[in-house]
Formats: C-alpha cells, sequence, structure tokens
C-alpha cells in the first residue's frame, strides 16, 4: 500500500479556511489566538493525522530538547535506577532521551558518542565503558559548548562534572566489615582495575588489611566481569584455594549471589564458613538465603543528580566546566551473609 502523504498546516488551513500562520500560531497554544479556533485547528490536526515537524524546528531554533544517555550496560538494576532517575527530571524539562549503551566495549561508546554528536542533542550523560582510556571521543561535545555529565565510571582528574560515590571508603567499609566479623583470609572479586569504581574500591580492600595488620595477597584479587558466569569462576577459584578463604568481599550484588550459591552446592555454609559482602544494594540480596550484607549504592539519585547538573547548566544556572566533582552518600547494609557476631542493621 503506497503511504500517505505527510499533513502540513497548509493542509489544515485549507480545510479550515484559516491563514497558515494562524494554523501554526493555534498549533503551539499561542494565546493570541482565541481559544475556541485553538480548539478547533488542534482537532483537525489529530484527525488528518498532522505531524509536528520536530527536526526542521530544532534546525531553526539549533536546539533538539533531546539529552543522549551513554552508559556500559542496560541489564543492570543499577542502572535501570540511575536512568529512571534521569528520566524523571529531564521530562519534568521537557527533554526526550536517546540511550545507547557500549556493551563494554571502547570502541561501540566511540561510535555511539559520535552518533549522538550528530543526532546534535543538547547535552549529554555518560558511564564509561571497562577498557575506556582518555575521553577524547568526547571533545567534539567540549569545542561545540555542548555539556557533558559523567557519573559511576568516570575519568578522574577530567574536566566537567563527575558524579560518584565515595569507592575507596566503601572498599575499605565492606572490607573491615569482614575483619571485624573475624575473617582474615578475604578474597576481593572485582573487575578491571584500570577503571576508577574497581581501582577504589581495591584500593580501599588494600588499606583495610594494612591498618589490621592483615598481609595482602594478590592471589585473593579476582578480576572478573562480574557477571553469573564471573560469579561461577570466583567461587570455583575458591573452592580450589587450601586454606579455604574465610570471607568474600564482591563487587557485585549478582554475582556474589551466584558466588553463595555455588559455595553452598559444595557444602560451604555462608557465613559460618565464609562471610560474603556484595555491592550495590539490588533486590536479588533481600531474595537470597542467607540475605547479601551490600553496600547500597543509590542509583536513583545518582540518575538525579547527574540529570540536574546538566539541566542547570543548559537553563544557565550553572557551568559545568567550574564543578568538579559530587559525591553521593553510600552505607554498608549489614545482613545475615557476613554476620558471624553483632547485630544486622537492615
Amino acid at each position: 500500500m503506497k503511504p500517505k502523504k505527510e499533513v502540513t498546516i497548509y493542509d489544515i488551513a485549507q480545510n479550515l479556511a484559516l491563514s497558515s500562520a494562524t494554523v501554526s500560531r493555534a498549533l503551539q497554544d499561542n494565546p493570541l489566538i482565541n481559544k475556541k479556533t485553538r480548539t478547533r485547528v488542534q482537532q483537525a490536526a489529530r484527525k488528518l493525522g498532522y505531524r509536528h515537524n520536530t527536526f526542521a524546528s530544532s534546525l531553526r531554533k539549533q536546539k533538539t530538547n533531546t539529552i543522549g544517555i551513554i552508559v556500559h550496560e542496560l541489564n543492570s538494576n543499577f542502572i535501570t535506577s540511575v536512568l529512571y532517575g534521569i528520566e524523571k527530571v529531564t521530562s519534568e524539562a521537557g527533554y526526550d532521551l536517546i540511550i545507547a549503551h557500549s556493551s563494554e566495549s571502547f570502541k561501540k561508546e566511540e561510535a555511539n558518542t559520535l552518533n549522538l554528536f550528530h543526532k546534535r542533542v543538547d547535552g549529554l550523560i555518560a558511564s564509561l565503558a571497562f577498557d575506556t582510556n582518555g575521553l577524547d571521543h568526547f571533545k567534539p561535545f567540549q569545542e561545540r559548548g555542548i555539556p557533558v555529565v559523567f557519573f559511576d565510571r568516570v575519568e578522574e582528574g577530567s574536566e566537567g562534572t563527575n558524579v560518584i560515590i565515595d569507592n575507596y571508603k566503601c572498599g575499605y567499609q565492606a572490607t573491615k566489615h569482614l575483619i571485624d566479623q573475624g575473617c582474615r583470609r578475604i578474597v576481593l572479586v572485582t573487575a578491571n582495575l584500570k577503571r576508577n569504581v574497581y581501582a577504589q574500591r581495591h584500593k580501599g580492600y588494600k588499606d583495610a588489611l594494612f591498618d589490621n595488620d592483615i598481609p595482602f595477597n594478590e592471589d585473593y584479587v579476582l578480576i572478573k566481569d562480574l557477571s553469573e558466569e564471573g560469579g561461577v569462576q570466583a567461587a570455583q577459584q575458591v573452592l580450589n584455594m587450601n586454606p579455604l578463604p574465610d570471607g568474600a568481599f564482591i563487587t557485585n550484588d549478582f554475582s556474589a549471589a551466584v558466588f553463595m550459591q555455588v559455595l553452598k552446592d559444595h557444602g560451604i555454609r555462608v557465613p559460618e564458613d565464609i562471610a560474603v559482602v556484595g555491592f550495590n544494594n539490588d533486590a536479588i540480596g533481600k531474595i537470597i538465603e542467607p540475605q547479601l550484607t551490600t553496600i547500597d549504592y543509590p542509583g536513583a539519585d545518582m540518575g538525579e543528580i547527574a540529570a540536574r547538573n546538566l539541566i542547570n547548566h543548559l537553563k544557565g544556572i550553572a557551568n559545568i566546566k567550574h564543578t568538579n566533582t559530587v559525591v553521593i552518600r553510600s552505607d554498608l547494609i549489614v545482613r545475615k551473609s557476613s554476620l558471624r557476631n553483632g547485630i544486622q542493621n537492615k
């Protein structure tokens, strides 16, 4: 079937015996046009199937009212909550979102960045892939004065706004909690240490050991992709260790849940044999048995703060270049998976 011709304001004008200027103003709900005429025009537009030409309007205004989002994955409760926070703020401000994900690939991230630049987004919010090295691919935005806000995975020391948690403190806190529970052989299951979030958690882990006179053992640091398979692999490595570790800090709740299940399948008790702490405070932590001690990572708050910084810049309220790092509060939530002594708090 041949597609129908696109309806224009001239078609509406002819249908209603009005001028095209009147129709245009009525479609914009301009108060200069009386309410009765505005209603007639808008009803006719709906009946005829008129679509506003956003692209042409954007070219005239040099503004698209869209914000680009680049995330490293979509299959994540944390990222979902961040996107919820971003959408809450941007929709209230009248902006649409274009979401792209890098699948943990710098090359794909680079291509997505260029694509969003060519789509003329008004601003960009991004979290970097595992293997991203440098921010040169964001330079076209900088050169055009298009604001970019980074969240979670950022390039430390870069110009602009970074919205993060204190990953060092979280790494230290999680490890110190395991030490306070009597653990001395503590495994760290984490991801690529080139990325700021994992590097800082690793540093916190090492410093907590040092401050408590526990030697650092490189063999206890297991670098994984924090997927289901990564959790299985980490558990299998731990089961082959002699002596068996008595604590595990896993920087992702889903991987921690898989890790715990594999241990239990092999007769290892949690927390009696190995105490476990996760990261993110995902819903799965309350479902598994025992419930998972974790670091609360407030994704919705992070998304709202990142979006609000960007919107404020677009409105001229703030200048992103003069804003550095926003650190969001995060807390240890103690549950049964790590509790050998003391009282759980949630």
